[in-house]
């Protein structure tokens, strides 16, 4: 799909997505036939000519103006995350042709010496290092060819088991992909993971046509660990100013709580666990996931 008929689609999205209600219009002389704001309606609410927003829509208009696109945003209001996808599709860019992924050495220092589960991951949340703890409290990393988390999530059944909530983790994951995707519209590689997903899942195909966006920066997350149980977690990405393509992932617990004690035995454990059992990282970062 080309940059404008992805900006169209995102606009019809985000405009079936709003209550007319909640933005004191009247529900009209006959019962809507579709959900949200009726094409008019938004392009009364953003001073803009009907035909000018029909034409978006459609994929038909070029060189969107930044007072058009203010004006959309406050009409649609979109979040800051959905605000910059709308500007980055309308001025699109294209990735720079880039090397292989690489962890330094350093970073896995890092990540070594952090008390707490921690990764790193690459441009479409694919795990490229990870700690001991990360490794252990729900993927074991070192022992799998497929280290995509969205794959993972989307077609290893083992990630129910992991995820109990899972539908919220699905739509996280997605989220985030699209927020991805409006950074370098075009990108042949997330087009392809994008591609895969959508033909092994049917969750994938539904998630990603409803066109949320959202970047992976905090949230929390519920994992059955299989060895300490239940651990709710909540979770901070931080991006490396090098390389913000990578992005470092941290949990911690609360303090005092159950899971930071189950954390503690986890902890423990994989201390006194056999080098042969133990969760780590013993395998260089493959440049892509797929």
């Amino acid at each position: 799909m080309s940059d404008a008929a992805e900006l169209g689609a995102f606009l019809k999205a985000r405009r079936a997505a709003l209550d007319p209600a909640d933005l004191g219009l009247p529900p009209g002389i006959t019962q809507r036939r579709v959900k949200g704001l009726r094409r008019e309606e938004l392009a009364q609410l953003s001073g803009i000519s009907v035909d000018y927003y029909t034409r978006l829509e459609q994929g038909r208009a070029k060189n969107v103006s930044d007072a058009v696109l203010d004006a959309l945003a406050r009409a649609l209001r979109l979040t800051a995350d959905e605000e910059s996808y709308l500007r980055n599709l309308a001025t699109p860019k294209r990735r720079p042709r880039s090397a292989p992924q690489r962890v330094r050495p350093e970073l896995q220092q890092l990540l070594d010496a952090i008390q707490a589960p921690a990764f790193v991951f690459g441009r479409y949340l694919e795990v490229l290092a990870w700690n001991a703890l990360g490794g252990a409290v729900s993927f074991d990393f070192g022992n799998l060819e497929e280290r995509s988390m969205p794959k993972l999530v989307f077609t290893d059944e083992r990630a129910k088991q992991l995820h109990p909530e899972w539908d919220a983790v699905c739509r996280e994951l997605v989220a985030h992909l699209r927020a991805e995707s409006g950074k370098y519209p075009g990108d042949p590689e997330l087009a392809r993971l994008v591609g895969e997903l959508s033909l092994a899942s049917e969750q994938f195909r539904k998630l990603w046509a409803e066109h949320a966006v959202r970047e992976k920066a905090q949230g929390w997350k519920l994992i059955v660990n299989p060895v300490v149980g239940d651990l709710r977690l909540r979770y901070q990405t931080l991006r490396l100013p090098d390389d913000p393509d990578q992005g470092m992932v941290i949990y911690h617990a609360e303090p005092g709580s159950a899971t930071e004690r189950a954390l503690g035995l986890l902890a423990s454990w994989v201390a006194e666990a056999p080098t042969g059992e133990r969760p780590v990282n013993t395998r260089p970062a493959r440049p892509h996931a797929w």
